[in-house]
């Protein structure tokens, strides 16, 4: 299939950063893990001499506003947890403009992964003081932020066979056993896809979309993506049928696909993706949006502490 022209990278240079002295920490406390998590996170930050205010999600409370009230009282946000719990202080970001520190405590990490954040939380706590401000673009499907990718079709159904017992018990691994589950049930479904010339009607087990480099534990959205290139990495699956998909996993597990004839991919700033009946779209591996859908980035527009080089 025709291979749209990839848009050159526009990278921002990355800044010093400034002092901090105390920080915002958000963390999930509605799992065992989560709550773990958060309180290896405090004593990483009382180790470091950092004072911070704890705020944990809560699904009956504005998180937006909760951090709006205390933008000045903080020099930055830290987020204990996983992708799910980024992508729910993705708007207090935007809105605030207050950096944030990442510090990977869920299954998969893609973002820490995709910043190259260290995976031992002294060393990620550290970043504040020893890392650089890289500013990251933030991706957008019917105006719901996602640092990493969306998906719509087999994606989106292994979000929802993935339970966090399973995400407790193999971490990483819960990925690809979620995704095994779901190929049983995997069938092909018809979307018009419009962006960069393109107004197409497909075939397609899946759609993804890309702001960000990896997802689903490590997987490349596209070899070369990149989190600040100013552009979004679209691909569909459009084989035939099962055992073609099976076939393809190697390469989309490298982030290859685009050297395959029934993988459509390409790269823009929006794109619009319809389907004759609705389907849920995961965003960050969490399901908060129907088709018909527009992708849309903001280039630029979180400040994240990552390691300096």
């Amino acid at each position: 299939m025709t291979e749209l022209a990839v848009l050159p990278p526009r990278s921002a240079r990355p800044a010093a950063a400034p002092p901090v002295r105390r920080l915002l920490l958000v963390g999930n406390t509605r799992s065992r893990k989560g709550r773990r998590g958060l309180a290896e996170a405090q004593e990483a930050l009382r180790r470091e001499g950092y004072g911070f205010d704890t705020l944990p999600l809560s699904p009956d409370q504005d998180l937006t506003a909760r951090v709006r009230g205390r933008r000045y009282m903080v020099d930055a946000v830290a987020v204990a947890g996983g992708d799910g719990t980024l992508n729910a202080i993705a708007p207090a970001l935007l809105e605030t403009g207050l950096p944030l520190l990442v510090l990977p405590t869920g299954s998969a990490n893609d973002l820490a992964r995709t910043l190259r954040v260290p995976p031992a939380l002294p060393d990620a706590v550290r970043l504040a003081r020893t890392g650089e401000l890289r500013t990251i673009d933030v991706g957008f499907a019917n105006g719901r932020p996602f640092f990493n990718v969306a998906n719509i079709g087999l994606g989106a159904l292994v979000t929802e066979n993935l339970d966090s017992g399973l995400k407790r018990r193999l971490g990483p691994l819960a990925y690809p056993v979620a995704a095994l589950r779901t190929l049983r049930r995997a069938r092909r479904f018809t979307a018009r896809i419009r962006g960069a010339g393109w107004d197409v009607e497909v075939q397609t087990f899946q759609i993804s979309v890309g702001n960000g480099r990896y997802y689903g534990g490590g997987t490349p959205i596209e070899a070369q993506a990149q989190i600040d290139d100013g552009q979004l990495d679209l691909y569909s699956l459009e084989v035939s049928d099962l055992l073609r998909l099976l076939a393809l996993a190697p390469r989309l597990r490298q982030g290859r696909q685009r050297l395959s004839a029934q993988v459509r991919v390409g790269a823009c700033t929006r794109f619009e993706v319809e389907t004759r009946r609705r389907w849920p779209v995961s965003l960050d591996g969490e399901i908060l949006t129907h088709t018909p859908v527009t992708f849309t980035i903001s280039p630029q527009a979180v400040r994240v502490f990552a390691p300096a080089g």
